[in-house]
Order: C-alpha cells, then structure tokens, then sequence
C-alpha cells in the first residue's frame, strides 16, 4: 500500500488590527430625535425632571430610566446627576 500525500498547510491570510477602543467621554454629537437627547433636556431644566416625567417622554418603564439615569448619565457621559425631593416628589437634574 502506498502512504497517501500530506497536504502541506496553506498560510492563512493576517487578520486585520481591531481598532483601539474609545475611552473617555463620547466626543459625536447626540441625536436630538433619541430618547437619550430628550432625557438630557428634562434634566437640563431649572426645576429637572421627575422619574414619571421622563418614563412618559421616553416610553420607559420607571426602572428603566432609573437604569439609564445611573448607566449612562454617571458613567458614558461622565456628567454629574443632582437630585433632591420638592413636595415629595424626587426631581432629578443635570448641572448646565
């Protein structure tokens, strides 16, 4: 019997260099059409905006903006969320 030919490996093609991830504060202009501009406009107000405020406005449900309010305001865009209660109701704002 004869021994069957080894195929040689074929060198594989070099795979491409993955971009270097963003750090920091997202630099790109915020889309006023998403939700997320609208919520930075109610909290960008004088008097801020409440947890029903901004689930009405976005369609969220309230655990959901809070998600978001600790997730993204606080961390992606590293801006510093105030809150305070007025007449029992918690108002949260954005410094301008």
């Amino acid at each position: 019997m004869a021994k069957a030919a080894k195929k040689t490996a074929t060198p594989k093609p070099a795979a491409k260099p993955k971009p270097a991830p963003k750090v920091g504060k997202q630099t790109s202009k915020a889309n006023p059409d998403k939700k997320s501009t609208q919520v930075l406009q109610l909290l960008r107000r004088q008097q801020g905006a409440t947890i029903n405020e901004l689930s009405i406005a976005t369609s969220w449900q309230p655990h959901s903006v809070r998600g978001f309010l600790s997730g993204s305001i606080k961390k992606r865009y590293g801006l510093k969320l105030t809150s305070e209660v007025v007449d029992g109701t918690r108002h949260y704002r954005v410094p301008a």
